[in-house]
């Protein structure tokens, strides 16, 4: 018999507790899979946020920490300040990041600190019911935008990677998508690139990963990767914005 997949030892045995057709679990396999390839587990702390990814620290097999909302990244600053030749990680979701937590990333950013954040974006508020996020697209129905995202009313959903990419601490920023298996692919290698960077003391990594939200997008799973794909990609557009070959690090 050939073995065709087995489980990243950086994840341990515990059943997600995400919806079904959600695209943690597949962000999750490959973030410990690039921990697994790398050799890092036994080095790697993680930091989990508030949100729907709230019990991440049950699912990583490496040390981790759990933060209060929107405060992962100045728990991670703290971290690797302490611990530089550990690798450490940040997992959060739009609402941690881009609502109360916008500060937090954006000055780690600016600081350069060593340290690499997995930003997963499904344009709504998750865990707590599906209300309008920082990243909910025009027109977009959510809770709390009954008739859809008004701009004038809500202003323009955030683009975190665009953000970011000018702060001259940022070092490398890439926005990824798990629509399907070719993406899924890309984003591995780019959470890899992104640890690889931060071993190499290079600063701050943040890479962002269009994710779905069946439960709260009122549609089923398959659907919603055709959704996000066809909704999401066009605002998010793909690609490297900010890498030390760019910037000539």
């Amino acid at each position: 018999m050939v073995k065709v997949w087995e489980k990243p030892e950086s994840l341990t045995d515990k059943v997600m507790h995400y919806c079904p057709g959600c695209t943690h679990g597949i962000i999750h396999k490959i973030t410990a899979e690039v921990m697994d390839e790398l050799g890092i587990r036994d080095k790697t702390i993680g930091v989990a946020p508030v949100g729907c990814s709230v019990l991440a620290y049950n699912y990583f097999n490496c040390d981790m920490q759990q933060a209060a909302h929107g405060r992962a990244p100045a728990v991670a600053t703290g971290i690797k300040r302490v611990n530089p030749d550990n690798a450490v990680f940040t997992y959060q979701g739009d609402g941690d990041l881009a609502s109360i937590g916008a500060a937090e990333i954006v000055h780690a950013a600016a600081r350069g600190e060593k340290i690499t954040t997995v930003f997963v974006n499904n344009a709504i508020y998750g865990m707590t019911g599906g209300q309008m996020a920082p990243t909910s697209l025009e027109k977009q129905v959510t809770t709390t935008s009954p008739y859809g995202r008004d701009l004038d009313h809500a202003g323009h959903p955030i683009k975190v990677s665009e953000m970011l990419s000018t702060l001259p601490g940022a070092v490398y920023i890439e926005r990824v998508s798990v629509h399907d298996v070719p993406h899924i692919l890309k984003a591995k290698k780019a959470i890899k690139k992104a640890f690889e960077y931060q071993l190499e003391g290079k600063g701050f990594t943040l890479v962002e990963v269009l994710s779905t939200c069946p439960t709260n997008w009122g549609i089923d799973p398959v659907e919603s990767l055709d959704w996000l794909k066809d909704n999401m990609l066009p605002y998010y557009p793909l690609g490297n914005f900010r890498s030390p070959e760019k910037e000539g690090k």
